[in-house]
């Protein structure tokens, strides 16, 4: 049986319940059109490349500083059971460390205000192919100094697991309101929880 010494999560959605929070300020600020589709379960490589293509489009049309405007005044929480997960793994001695999508500044204020603390923290400007490339796991990994064959990676998405798998690290899939259990079967986690 493989010992794990370290263990990675992504953030949004995994750790932190961002979802239901940040749709809310993203439908004000784009008029629906996408957060409609992700609500809908649009599956998550269109989403990565309709979200690709917002982005290209930002300096014109504003789409996504509008719906970050309205994310502002937004507060999501860690979700239940989160933070017993990371007391848990502290106490038993891993390594900790977060590998996310997500803007660095957002998860800063996030983690000032909720209290967890990552050895490591590998955010999307941080790496050049971004989920489901395996290039944020394998520089949190060195950040930490730590073996592929040590550690897991604990995800909501499949695109989660199908990095985490490249990596060579084992995964953990974690079934949530956006992603249904059938949805993580097909990206076949080590286990799901």
């Amino acid at each position: 049986m493989k010992t794990i010494a370290t263990v990675l999560f992504d953030w949004d959605g995994t750790l932190l319940r961002l979802r239901r929070s940040s749709v809310p300020g993203f439908y004000k600020g784009t008029g629906g059109i996408w957060a409609d589709l992700l609500m809908r379960g649009l599956p998550g490589c269109i989403y990565a490349g309709l979200v690709s293509h917002v982005r290209g489009l930002r300096p014109a049309s504003g789409i996504m500083e509008a719906g970050l405007h309205h994310y502002q005044g937004e507060q999501p929480g860690l979700l239940p059971g989160a933070g017993g997960v990371l007391d848990c793994c502290r106490a038993g001695g891993l390594q900790l460390g977060v590998v996310t999508g997500a803007n660095p500044d957002r998860v800063g204020c996030e983690f000032e205000r909720l209290g967890p603390s990552f050895l490591a923290i590998v955010c999307h400007e941080d790496v050049v192919h971004r989920k489901p490339y395996p290039e944020g796991i394998e520089r949190a990994l060195a950040l930490l100094q730590a073996s592929a064959e040590s550690c897991c990676f604990v995800g909501e998405a499949p695109e989660d697991i199908e990095m985490g798998k490249r990596a060579g690290v084992f995964t953990v899939g974690v079934v949530s309101d956006y992603v249904t259990r059938g949805r993580m079967e097909l990206a076949a986690p080590g286990c799901s929880a």
